[in-house]
């Protein structure tokens, strides 16, 4: 379960507010990839907080609103899936993690960035930082940026079912799943898919 060990240990160093990063929507064939960013105030403690993936859909969209009541300052940034197609993944997924921790009010001096990759060849994480591997079932502020992200994302999907009710996003999320990819071949893409990810088609 996430601690503030991971915290408690940057501030030993002297930083004083440390944020937690994380994203969501790396894997799937269409919509935007989200990160957050979320610095929590010291020793807060949210049951049932946990990495996002760990976590039912009911509790993540509880968990989403204590955290955005509780925080210290959060925010939510996202790329395009043109964006996506045009710089890859992992530049996508950097770009909106710095992009989420510079939103930030007040700023973060420090960040904990889940992963192992802090640069792509186009963008970099050029905030202070670590990366923690699993950290967003490690650190309570990953933990708890992985929340942001992951409901903020699903709700845009939500909404893109809307725009385009012929791929049951809404079900999906735009995963490669077997039905996604039937009704892709169906229908052809839509202007949300990354056309990058489309290989199977």
């Amino acid at each position: 379960m996430p601690s503030w060990e991971l915290e408690h240990k940057v501030m030993a160093r002297g930083y004083r507010a440390v944020c937690g990063c994380d994203e969501a929507g790396a894997g799937p064939l269409a919509g935007r990839v989200y990160a957050a960013a979320v610095i929590l105030p010291d020793g807060l403690e949210l049951p049932w907080l946990n990495d996002s993936k760990k976590v039912t859909e009911k509790r993540r969209e509880a968990l989403y609103s204590q955290i955005v009541d509780r925080a210290v300052a959060w925010s939510v940034a996202w790329v395009e899936p043109k964006e996506i197609d045009e710089i890859d993944i992992l530049n996508s997924r950097i770009k909106a993690m710095q992009s989420a921790i510079d939103a930030l009010e007040p700023q973060a001096d420090f960040a904990l960035i889940d992963g192992n990759r802090d640069h792509g060849n186009r963008c970099a994480i050029v905030s202070s930082h670590d990366l923690v591997v699993k950290g967003d079932s490690l650190s309570v502020s990953i933990a708890a940026a992985s929340i942001l992200a992951k409901v903020s994302r699903d709700r845009y999907m939500l909404e893109m079912a809307k725009l385009y009710p012929q791929y049951a996003f809404e079900r999906h999320k735009g995963y490669g799943t077997k039905r996604h990819y039937a009704l892709l071949r169906e229908h052809g893409p839509c202007p949300i898919h990354r056309r990058t990810f489309l290989k199977k088609l």
